[in-house]
């Protein structure tokens, strides 16, 4: 996987991980990839700084970027943007990198603390108001997708490949924000 630096035509800066710069090309063109502050997706990549991969790093990396990949919920389209209803089932959500602090916010800046607490709240509201449904996503969003299952919000673990199976059969998901505490 590659941590893309990633700036909308707003300016915004954001991290986005992609399996290589092809995968970055497509999702861009296909309209996958909007920045989680405005939404454009009219994204393209910003400098970077090499990364110079050792084996604590590497471990690092690899378990940020698995317990980005575990958690998931389903989202209506309408209701994309932290809404105050419960997702009601599958929609159109594009599939968006998550934000990351850029080098000059500091953590303890007012910004960063405001980007948190946003986070926090949406999580809370997602995992007050759907039902969480673990290992068994995305069998659960496919049964609501096809009529199966009655519609309902809900939130769970899914893999990569799980998640990029529901989007090409037209069921969007939306990752759940990691929060600073979720890494301790």
């Amino acid at each position: 996987m590659i941590n893309y630096a990633l700036v909308c035509d707003s300016g915004h800066r954001f991290d986005g991980w992609f399996r290589n710069s092809a995968d970055f090309e497509a999702q861009v063109q296909r309209g996958l990839v909007a920045c989680p502050i405005c939404e454009s997706t009219k994204v393209s990549k910003g400098l970077m700084s090499p990364n110079v991969s050792t084996s604590r790093t590497r471990s690092k990396a690899e378990a940020e970027a698995q317990a980005a990949r575990e958690t998931a919920t389903a989202v209506p389209s309408q209701e994309a943007s932290a809404s105050a209803s419960p997702a009601t089932g599958a929609a159109a959500v594009p599939a968006t990198a998550g934000a990351a602090p850029q080098p000059n916010m500091a953590l303890n800046s007012e910004k960063m603390r405001e980007l948190v607490d946003a986070i926090r709240s949406f999580r809370k509201q997602v995992t007050e108001n759907a039902e969480n449904v673990g290992d068994r996503f995305a069998e659960e969003a496919r049964k609501m997708h096809y009529g199966e299952a009655k519609e309902r919000g809900i939130y769970g673990q899914a893999s990569v490949d799980d998640a990029r199976e529901l989007l090409e059969e037209g069921i969007d998901v939306l990752p759940l924000p990691v929060l600073p505490e979720d890494r301790n």
